[in-house]
């Protein structure tokens, strides 16, 4: 039975702490694809932005160890204020009134994320609090995406699997395609002929690149890849760094931002330490690529790293396969993770499942997000 398409919004801020809030129109019915609607991204005021980066500092001293740190509820009132307005600026650009949305899919800012291990279960915190964000819309507002899997057993990540696969659908011959999002960690979705979905993180992607431009006083990220691209990879430890046991184990297996680091490249050059981290996060995809069944031939490109041209010529290089960006197939790039949570939020409210065996490690399908209901607008 068909269901009809309804717009959707959804919302995404990533761990690399880029100061923007993605956000993303989408037409759906939590199945097939209807239309992309505009997406913009709204930047948070540097005050909000700086209370994050503390956010994130606390949240690795804590470690799901005792009490929040009591600057969570700070946090989490200020980016719920700043997403709902971004919500509601970008649905009044596009023409449309809170009364034409079926659902924000609200995602929140990831602080903490510890993959399960023999014996414990997984634990996740994503600041956010959709209760406020449905009253300030008087609109359902879909979050707490993942924690739900992880009680249940499942990685809690990646969650995109379900989106990446209607993306697919609209594609003619997408059996040696997979998907590749870059952002502070790399994961990837591949489909094999019979549909069955595999998804998980190859590695790291922006996060330890950045963090070390940063470290290195020379801004926020290497922009274009222009400092790797003057660099020479250090093979050495480039040889040791492949060794790490987390790129042969099977999945399902996500990773927190933090999981990799860029300590072991301090000793090298600007340039050097850049190129070796961007190296090694290109093997990662393809040492990821080799764990599954069937091994693509093509990947297509989505998330910030795409626009680093030097991270894709590595991709191609070292993970040898095609490389493709996301705008090369008339997707939206920049776009492709907020539109995810819309989707995610309207395959809740129709209770469909998003994490699987495959995918997240969950025993069974599962939906995914808690739902609060808004009233209507008045």
């Amino acid at each position: 039975m068909a269901h009809d398409m309804r717009w959707c919004v959804g919302l995404m801020t990533g761990t690399v702490l880029d100061g923007n809030i993605d956000v993303a129109l989408l037409q759906t019915d939590g199945e097939r694809i209807g239309a992309f609607g505009p997406h913009a991204l709204y930047p948070y005021d540097a005050g909000t932005n700086a209370l994050l980066k503390q956010c994130l500092s606390a949240a690795q001293t804590w470690a799901f160890n005792g009490p929040e740190p009591a600057i969570f509820a700070e946090a989490e009132a200020r980016i719920t204020r700043a997403q709902s307005d971004a919500v509601a600026c970008l649905v009044e650009t596009a023409g449309l009134s809170m009364r034409d949305i079926a659902a924000v899919g609200f995602h929140g800012q990831t602080v903490l994320h510890r993959a399960p291990a023999p014996g414990r279960l997984g634990q996740t915190r994503q600041l956010g609090n959709g209760q406020d964000m449905a009253r300030r819309l008087a609109t359902d507002v879909v979050y707490d995406f993942r924690s739900a899997d992880m009680k249940a057993g499942g990685q809690g990540a990646p969650l995109s699997a379900i989106y990446h696969s209607a993306l697919l659908d609209t594609l003619d011959n997408a059996h040696d395609t997979a998907i590749l999002n870059l952002g502070g960690v790399a994961n990837i979705t591949a489909r094999d002929a019979r549909g069955m979905l595999a998804a998980f993180d190859t590695g790291p992607a922006n996060a330890p690149i950045n963090d070390f431009v940063v470290h290195r006083g020379l801004g926020e990220m290497d922009r274009d890849g222009q400092l790797a691209a003057q660099g020479r990879v250090d093979d050495a430890r480039f040889s040791t760094a492949l060794r790490h046991p987390y790129l042969s184990r099977p999945y399902p297996k996500s990773l927190d931002r933090f999981d990799f680091g860029h300590d072991w490249v301090a000793d090298l050059s600007d340039a050097d330490g850049a190129a070796t981290l961007t190296a090694f996060t290109a093997s990662a995809v393809g040492r990821g690529l080799d764990l599954l069944p069937v091994r693509p031939t093509r990947l297509i490109v989505c998330g910030g790293g795409r626009r680093n041209p030097t991270l894709l010529k590595m991709i191609a290089t070292y993970a040898k396969v095609h490389v493709d960006n996301a705008e090369d197939w008339g997707w939206e790039g920049d776009a492709t993770e907020a539109q995810c949570f819309g989707y995610l939020a309207m395959r809740r409210l129709r209770d469909l499942p998003v994490t699987f065996a495959e995918t997240t490690g969950v025993r069974a399908p599962m939906p995914a997000g808690r739902i609060a209901h808004g009233s209507s607008p008045g």
